[in-house]
């Protein structure tokens, strides 16, 4: 009886524990950007952007200038770390001058979303003669809904 209890106050436990990843995982981001960059197709200026994952399950992330510029959509991927990252942060694709966002990563979560290789960044890569990008950080903060 004993060892059926335990049991199950385990199982709680790793169900709670995912839960709360994946609720982590859909909070909104906001990063202040230091350069231009591309998301997707459409090229941003450098400046305060929210990253949002469109609501209903979606693979959808919105993205918008903190300005009040409209807000552009891009398609994501899920991606996955080995553990929990440490920090909420932007990864961007880097080649000579030309930055990409590539990933999207809440702190205490495993699970974030990756942007494909757009046209322009494939492109881009080609003209650098350079397959494996720099990896540029940027930390970010989660904010609550």
């Amino acid at each position: 009886m004993k060892n059926v209890f335990l049991r199950m106050t385990g199982m709680l436990a790793l169900a709670l524990l995912a839960t709360t990843q994946a609720v982590r995982a859909q909070e909104p981001v906001v990063a202040n950007i230091p350069f231009a960059f591309t998301a997707g197709d459409t090229a941003l200026p450098a400046g305060e952007y929210r990253v949002d994952k469109v609501e209903g399950g979606s693979s959808v992330l919105l993205i918008r200038c903190t300005e009040g510029k409209p807000a552009i959509m891009v398609p994501t991927l899920p991606a996955a770390s080995h553990g929990p990252q440490d920090k909420t942060k932007l990864i961007f694709h880097r080649y000579g001058n030309r930055y990409f966002l590539a990933q999207v990563w809440s702190a205490g979560s495993s699970r974030g979303r990756e942007l494909p290789k757009s046209a322009k960044e494939k492109e881009q890569a080609l003209a650098a003669r350079n397959v494996t990008p720099d990896k540029v950080t940027i930390v970010a903060r989660l904010i609550s809904r």
